[in-house]
């Protein structure tokens, strides 16, 4: 009978001790969510802004968010998102998130922002499992390989030019690594063909409209 009620209690304080802990979990998510809910959105704008100067646009690119359906030339599974900036309510320059499907060790992820011209603001590699020493060189930090987009548009180079020297184009490989370049070069072509494509529509979206069929 002792027996039995210890366990009993033992139970019951387990119980307890597990609703307690789930109290504090719920307690502590819900005081910190819109804490790391802004830090994500401020992360996301340094990044735009490595891409876009500040002084290019007036708007709150974060709220100009917009959500494109998924699309061969962004290489896109799933929805991706777009920020639209403008200046005295102008249309100034779209950064779509397209992904580079051919990476060495799987995909790149990108951010590709267009002049409403359709030249290049800029490019930038979020997120990528290439090799360290080789492959990764496509980030910012590691070289300036990826700033050479900077102002090339679907004209400038021409079509036929629009991949690595390896392979008769305008742009440099990485010595020891040629997969990587070629695959984001190929990702962003793409992308200014979908920008050429779409840009009346991108720019028609509302913030909260729901997305675009847009599968080529």
């Amino acid at each position: 009978m002792n027996l039995h009620k210890q366990v009993l209690t033992t139970a019951v304080l387990l119980m307890i001790f597990a609703i307690i802990g789930a109290g504090v979990v719920g307690f502590t998510y819900e005081n910190t969510y819109d804490r790391i809910k802004r830090n994500e959105q401020l992360t996301t704008l340094r990044k735009l802004n490595t891409i876009l100067s500040p002084e290019s646009y007036d708007n709150a690119l974060l709220d100009d968010q917009i959500t494109l359906a998924k699309s061969t030339l962004l290489g896109t599974t799933d929805n991706s998102s777009a920020y639209l900036a403008y200046k005295n309510e102008v249309p100034v320059a779209a950064v779509l998130s397209p992904i580079a499907l051919n990476g060495y060790n799987g995909p790149i992820e990108l951010l590709v922002g267009i002049n409403y011209d359709g030249t290049l603001a800029g490019v930038r590699v979020t997120k990528h499992r290439e090799t360290p020493g080789l492959g990764d060189v496509v980030e910012s930090q590691r070289s300036d390989w990826i700033l050479g987009f900077t102002g090339k548009s679907l004209s400038n180079p021409a079509e036929n030019k629009w991949k690595v020297k390896r392979d008769g184009g305008e742009f440099d490989q990485f010595t020891g690594a040629t997969i990587t370049p070629r695959a984001v070069v190929k990702a962003v072509h793409s992308a200014l063909l979908y920008f050429k494509k779409h840009r009346d529509e991108i720019f028609k979206q509302k913030t909260d409209a729901s997305p675009v069929d847009k599968n080529s």
